[in-house]
């Protein structure tokens, strides 16, 4: 994966726009925004850079279990008897590739110019243009002023495309272009915004298996990049109260603005398999939580749902909740649901009713705690059950 260069805010691109799944070993994750040092630290990633974060949760003094080392999984399973959810929006909405290919120029501002004018004229992203020539808020350009045009094949946003399908369309991974074009949370995409792709060279150097992972499916793709993109001014739509109205799955869903710093044991049960790295190799990005199956998981803190659904099948039934300032909670092998994305839910709320991992035949809990796109250590931010 290529670095970071430097992220632009959906706020950013607001005014540019009116100014002109268990764990995946080998995908990385971004890097955590400033929070308490957990106990356990996963695998050295390279990931995108996130925004600081103005709540985190007061970690408790609760020490993780020395892992064990688990045996070998075998093939993946969804978990049965869970209620299928609608399709996600990036297989309602599919992208036809129809990316412009942009010559690296100088463009001198003429009156009247605005960045997103001298990007409808050249075809390059205007945060592209704004990066390369160093123009900060609020985005000031002055009459005759030489800009540079970076070049590169850029596509243009549609209304209701996700950064998923978008990806897909091209062959590459979402992460990647997430990357290239400095993208941040909420990731919320606009419709007439450009997104520079990575290039037809890098594309055709690709191996088999990274063209293989551009159409897989992990947790860092349903948080950045599962939502549909919306008008310039329009805004994400408020969550339900209930799953009897559900989001439609082509409307982006606002998340909350603020979390209290405080999260609780989303079930009762022994940890039967803890955070990080074992010595096989094999990475857990949470913890696992023993229970009987048919026990109802009970939302780790006040949020709204992200998503539902079984697109990484190691995961068996996901639960995607967002909490605001950027934390997440993940729950994983859920046999049944009783919510739907965009809908509102509070702490010990039941989401969900617990299944079984296609790693072991013991029916439990998976459950991941993310800061960003960066999985933390659950232990270090659940209380102590002493």
């Amino acid at each position: 994966m290529a670095p970071l260069i430097r992220r632009s805010t959906p706020a950013l691109l607001v005014m540019l726009l009116a100014t002109a799944c268990i764990p995946a070993p080998e995908r990385p994750a971004s890097t955590q925004r400033p929070a308490p040092a957990p106990s356990a630290t996963p695998p050295k990633t390279k990931p995108p850079r996130v925004t600081k974060r103005a709540a985190t949760p007061t970690p408790a003094p609760v020490p993780a279990p020395q892992p064990q080392a688990p045996p070998p999984p075998p093939p993946p399973a969804v978990s049965e008897a869970a209620s299928p959810p609608p399709p996600p929006a990036w297989q309602i909405r599919t992208v036809t590739p129809s990316a412009v290919e942009v010559s690296a120029q100088t463009y001198v501002v003429k009156p009247g110019d605005t960045l997103r004018g001298i990007s409808d004229k050249t075809g390059a992203a205007s945060e592209a243009i704004a990066r390369i020539n160093r123009i900060e808020p609020p985005f000031k350009i002055l009459v005759g002023q030489k800009l540079k045009i970076p070049g590169g094949r850029y596509h243009k946003v549609g209304k209701g495309e996700t950064g998923i399908a978008i990806a897909r369309a091209y062959g590459v991974e979402w992460k990647r272009i997430a990357e290239i074009n400095d993208l941040e949370e909420p990731y919320i995409l606009r419709d007439g915004q450009r997104l520079l792709l990575p290039s037809q060279r890098e594309v055709a150097g690709m191996s088999a298996d990274e063209r293989a992972a551009a159409f897989r499916v992990d947790i860092e793709d349903l948080i950045s990049g599962s939502e549909p993109a919306l008008a310039t001014s329009e805004q994400p739509a408020p969550p339900v109260p209930t799953a009897a109205k559900p989001v439609a799955p082509t409307v982006a869903v606002a998340e909350p603005s603020r979390f209290d710093g405080r999260f609780a044991w989303p079930v009762r049960g022994p940890v039967l398999r803890g955070f990080g790295r074992y010595s096989s190799g094999q990475i857990n990005q949470g913890i696992n939580i023993g229970t009987p199956r048919g026990t109802p998981i009970a939302a780790a803190a006040d949020g709204v749902v992200a998503y539902v659904g079984q697109d990484i099948p190691a995961y068996g039934t996901l639960v995607l909740l967002r909490h605001g300032d950027g934390w997440i909670s993940a729950y994983g092998y859920a046999d049944s649901i009783t919510v739907t994305r965009g809908q509102k839910v509070v702490k010990g709320q039941t989401i969900a009713k617990s299944g079984s991992s296609p790693y072991t035949p013991e029916p439990q809990l998976h459950f991941e705690i993310r800061n960003g796109l960066k999985p933390v250590n659950p232990l270090t931010y659940l209380p102590s059950r002493s």
